[in-house]
């Protein structure tokens, strides 16, 4: 270590690896052995090295999920990943929600074979700013995507939103005036809202 700098300067670091089921197992000993290297370089010290072999198309892994709890907890600084595939693969915007999420824990990232992607170096600022903006542009392009599907089926004919609720009024008269049950109770037996229930049997009698 740098004499000039004291033990609280040195960043903590987490690595995190990750192979697929279909990738030879030694591949994520590759990765963690230059990493390791690399981490070294920087003098950051290895709190935890995380490492799952699953598929990169959902958060859904173990170490994973452990990784961004720890993150949580602030129990290292900084993650050290191969590439941004190895991280994730489950698509642009829900890469740049994990990058933003380690962010705003306070922890930062880089990427060993990318390394524009960097928040800890001197364009932290604009790599987080440029990050952000991309996210949001994911997310209008998303919900242009929703849009225009919602348009395409009402073109077909689709009816959209939830099915309307059959109201059956002699049910209502006959649970409230027979078995007198609650409102409340009426509400869950015929599958509508209290308000309703009351509506339609105030109203049915007042037309009786």
């Amino acid at each position: 270590m740098d004499p000039a700098k004291t033990e609280s300067d040195a960043k903590r670091g987490a690595l995190y690896g990750r192979v697929s089921t279909k990738d030879k197992g030694q591949e994520v000993e590759n990765q963690l052995a230059e990493l390791r290297r690399f981490a070294a370089t920087q003098e950051w010290e290895i709190q935890a090295e995380y490492i799952d072999h699953d598929s990169g198309k959902n958060s859904d892994r173990p170490r994973f999920r452990r990784l961004f709890a720890d993150a949580a907890q602030r129990r290292f600084d900084v993650v050290l990943f191969w590439s941004l595939d190895r991280l994730t693969r489950e698509g642009a915007l829900e890469t740049l929600q994990h990058l933003n999420t380690l962010t705003s824990y306070g922890v930062g990232f880089r990427s060993f074979t990318e390394p524009y992607l960097d928040s800890c170096g001197i364009f932290k600022d604009a790599v987080i700013a440029i990050l952000g903006t991309i996210a949001k542009q994911e997310r209008v392009r998303t919900s242009e995507r929703v849009r225009a599907g919602l348009n395409r089926a009402k073109e077909k004919g689709v009816k959209l939103g939830r099915p309307r609720k059959i109201l059956d009024r002699q049910r209502i008269i006959a649970l409230r005036d027979v078995e007198k049950l609650s409102w409340p109770e009426i509400a869950r037996r015929t599958g509508c809202g209290q308000g309703t229930v009351v509506r339609a049997y105030r109203s049915y009698k007042s037309a009786a």
